[in-house]
């Protein structure tokens, strides 16, 4: 999974990055001092594997991970090249979700671009310049097609003509693609277009140290609106703080997050939120020689996630041994569950849940 960090410049993008990252991004307090997009990959905090490590003594713990892409700072007139432009907009392209990180506090020290802070004006810059890159991609391809389309009649052409003068109608009143509905077949035909505002969004509101214990500020509530009427997330959160966090040792950062009264890290909130956002989910493997989690969207069936091993488990596929996590642990080994009935040998059509801790069996 790859996501975007996003957002004006000095919004908190960068300290945000290092947070999560621990990768000690160039932060500073002038626009584009992210030029080249920086990359971290994070493992993805479970505690379901530590707890499996020790229960299997194993050799080697394996997270899923995200990777993160914290891309420069965008400005308005980035669709016609103002700024770093089409190269930040090539950026954001490749990712599978945004992360959109808005300034949520006041502080005279640190500019902002526009002057003032105002969450939603600082949402519609980036919105904007998003939707005219989409708007400009999808009339190229309708002044290309849609006269071909009508002659020829090839099915899966008329129906890309059909959902992108759909898409522009949208986009050319402000609109967002990641809000309309598309069938199954649209589904697959939007991918290869890769659209900007056709990825799912989190909103990150950045606040002061002062407004933790109080999070929900003019601001933050400013950003919540513009969430719900796009069915977007939005995790709220202080770069600053977090950054700090990860400057310290393991036993002072539990120390310091609890004198602030921060209960879960910056971190968690965001990879929860791109989970759900994405409808992913981790099922495991567990052994001596390595605890892992295997990331996957919700309703793959068994083959499909033996799949993510290798593809040969997928061709071979012939059974699945499952037990669910909670059910392992209050047994207290695999054996055990075995013989109180907690293990079920399951086939092709069975759809991995969340936490099944599974045993592939397969032709070689």
């Amino acid at each position: 999974m790859k996501i975007g960090v996003v957002g004006l410049p000095n919004v908190g993008k960068s300290s945000l990055f290092n947070a999560i990252t621990e990768a000690g991004a160039e932060s500073a307090n002038y626009p584009f001092c992210t030029i080249e997009p920086n990359v971290g990959v994070v493992d993805v905090p479970d505690i379901r594997l530590d707890v499996l490590g020790k229960m299997y003594s194993t050799q080697k713990i394996t997270p899923a991970s995200i990777e993160f892409v914290d891309i420069a700072g965008l400005v308005a007139g980035a669709s016609h090249g103002e700024g770093l432009g089409n190269k930040f907009l090539s950026h954001i392209r490749e990712v599978d979700a945004i992360v959109h990180v808005v300034r949520c506090f006041d502080n005279e020290k640190i500019i902002h671009v526009s002057g003032s802070i105002n969450p939603k004006r600082d949402i519609e810059v980036i919105e904007t310049e998003l939707a005219l890159a989409d708007l400009e991609q999808v009339t190229k391809f309708l002044d290309k097609n849609e006269k071909v389309a009508r002659q020829n009649k090839e099915k899966t052409l008329v129906t890309a003509v059909d959902m992108m003068k759909r898409i522009k109608e949208t986009l050319e009143v402000g609109g967002q693609i990641r809000t309309l509905q598309f069938s199954e077949e649209e589904q697959k035909l939007l991918k290869n277009f890769s659209l900007l505002t056709a990825k799912p969004v989190i909103y990150v509101a950045n606040i002061a140290e002062s407004d933790i214990t109080k999070p929900d500020n003019s601001y933050v509530l400013a950003v919540k609106e513009i969430a719900e009427k796009e069915k977007a997330k939005v995790v709220v959160l202080c770069a600053k703080v977090e950054e700090e966090i990860v400057g310290l040792e393991k036993e002072e950062r539990e120390l310091f997050k609890e004198e602030l009264g921060i209960k879960t890290s910056g971190l968690e909130k965001l990879v929860v939120a791109s989970y759900d956002l994405l409808g992913l989910m981790s099922y495991l493997t567990a052994g001596e020689k390595e605890v892992r989690a295997w990331t996957i969207s919700k309703g793959t069936k068994a083959p499909q996630a033996a799949g993510k091993i290798h593809s040969d488990f997928e061709k071979g596929f012939i059974k699945a041994e499952i037990v669910s996590y909670d059910d392992l642990v209050e047994s207290g080994s695999f054996l055990k569950a075995k013989e109180k009935g907690k293990v079920r040998i399951e086939g092709k059509d069975y759809v991995i849940q969340d936490g099944d801790v599974v045993l592939f069996k397969f032709n070689n």
